[in-house]
C-alpha cells in the first residue's frame, strides 16, 4: 500500500472511531470493506477550456469510495442518495422515480443493504387503505450520517492531494471552501 493511502486509511479509522463506529481487532478492518479506486488524473477537454477562457489544460484528482460487504457493495454514493430519497418521499417507488430508476432495481438495492446490515436500514410498510410506504430505521439514519462523513473526508483527501501535486484550484475545491 502506498504511503498516502496508509495515511488516509489511518485518518479514516481515527475519525470512524471518534464517531463511534466499532472496529474489529484486525488493523486492516477498513481495508477489507473500503474499496476505492486509486487516484487518477483526467484531462479536461479543450472545448470546455475554451468556454472557460483558459488557454491550458487543467487537471483534477477524482476517486470513488464505497463500502463492500459479504455480497459486494454494501453502501456507496448512489445507495446513500436512494436512502435519503426514501426518507424524503416515504416510498421506495417515489424515491426510484425521482432517481429515474426502476422500482425493481431500487427494491433489490434496499433488500441487498438490509440483508448485509446487522439490522435493517429500511422498514417497508405494507399497503392498505392509505397505501404502503417505507421509512429509514435508526440504523439507516446512522448509515447515511456515517457515510456522508466518510465521503466528506475522502473529498478533503482528494483536495489535499490536488494541492500537493500543484494542480490549479478545481470547482470541487472552490465549492468546499465556499460551503
Amino acid at each position: 500500500m502506498w504511503e498516502r493511502e496508509k495515511r488516509w486509511l489511518n485518518t479514516v479509522q481515527y475519525r470512524a472511531a471518534r464517531r463511534g463506529l466499532q472496529q474489529s481487532a484486525d488493523p486492516f478492518y477498513f481495508a477489507l470493506f473500503f474499496r476505492y479506486s486509486l487516484l487518477y488524473i483526467t484531462k479536461v477537454k479543450k472545448k470546455k477550456l475554451l468556454r472557460r477562457g483558459l488557454g491550458r489544460p487543467s487537471f483534477q484528482c477524482r476517486g470513488r469510495i464505497w463500502i463492500d460487504g459479504i455480497e459486494g457493495t454494501f453502501l456507496g454514493y448512489g445507495r446513500i442518495v436512494l436512502l435519503e430519497r426514501i426518507r424524503a418521499y416515504g416510498s421506495i417507488s417515489q424515491a426510484a422515480k425521482s432517481m429515474e430508476m426502476s422500482y425493481r432495481h431500487a427494491w433489490e438495492l434496499v433488500e441487498s443493504m438490509n440483508r448485509q446490515a446487522a439490522r435493517p436500514l429500511v422498514k417497508a410498510i405494507t399497503g392498505g387503505r392509505g397505501g404502503g410506504g417505507a421509512q429509514l430505521t435508526e440504523e439507516g439514519e446512522r448509515a447515511v450520517t456515517l457515510f456522508r462523513g466518510l465521503y466528506a473526508d475522502f473529498q478533503d483527501f482528494l483536495n489535499k492531494e490536488e494541492t500537493a501535486l500543484g494542480f490549479p484550484e478545481s470547482k470541487r475545491t472552490r465549492r468546499r471552501k465556499e460551503g
